[in-house]
C-alpha cells in the first residue's frame, strides 16, 4: 500500500511559479513510475508529466513542455513538479499518482489506468 500526500498548491499570478510536492509512504517508492495529473472544473482528468523509477526518463503533455519539470528524490520518497510561466489555463486540481508495479520501460505512464495509487490533490489557481 502506498499513501500519497500533495502540497504546494495555491494562488499565483500568470507568469509566476509554484513547486508541488508529493510525499509517499512505503519502501517501494523507488521501484515505481510516478506521475502528475490535473483536473479542471468541468473537464476530464489530464495527464501532465511522468517520471521513471530512477528519474532518468520523463515525459510531458505538450502544453507544459518547457515550463514544467518533474523530478523525484528517492531518498526522501518525494515527487516534485516545478511549474514556471504559469498560465490561467493551468488552473486545476493537481494529483500525484504511483504505478502499482515495478517500472516497465515499455510503458509511457500517461494513462490513469497505469497507476494504482493516487493522492487527494492540491488546488492550483492562476489568475490573469
Amino acid at each position: 500500500q502506498v499513501q500519497l500526500v500533495e502540497s504546494g498548491g495555491g494562488l499565483v499570478q500568470a507568469g509566476g511559479s509554484l513547486r508541488l510536492s508529493c510525499a509517499a509512504s512505503g519502501r517501494t517508492f523507488s521501484t515505481y513510475a510516478m506521475g502528475w495529473f490535473r483536473q479542471a472544473p468541468g473537464k476530464e482528468r489530464e495527464f501532465v508529466a511522468a517520471i521513471s523509477s530512477g528519474g532518468g526518463n520523463t515525459i510531458y503533455v505538450e502544453s507544459v513542455k518547457g515550463r514544467f519539470a518533474i523530478s523525484r528524490d528517492n531518498s526522501k520518497t518525494t515527487l516534485y513538479l516545478q511549474m514556471n510561466s504559469l498560465k490561467p489555463e493551468d488552473t486545476a486540481v493537481y494529483s500525484c499518482a504511483a504505478a502499482g508495479s515495478r517500472y516497465d520501460s515499455g510503458s509511457t505512464y500517461s494513462l490513469p489506468q497505469e497507476y494504482a495509487y493516487w493522492g487527494q490533490g492540491t488546488q492550483v489557481t492562476v489568475s490573469s
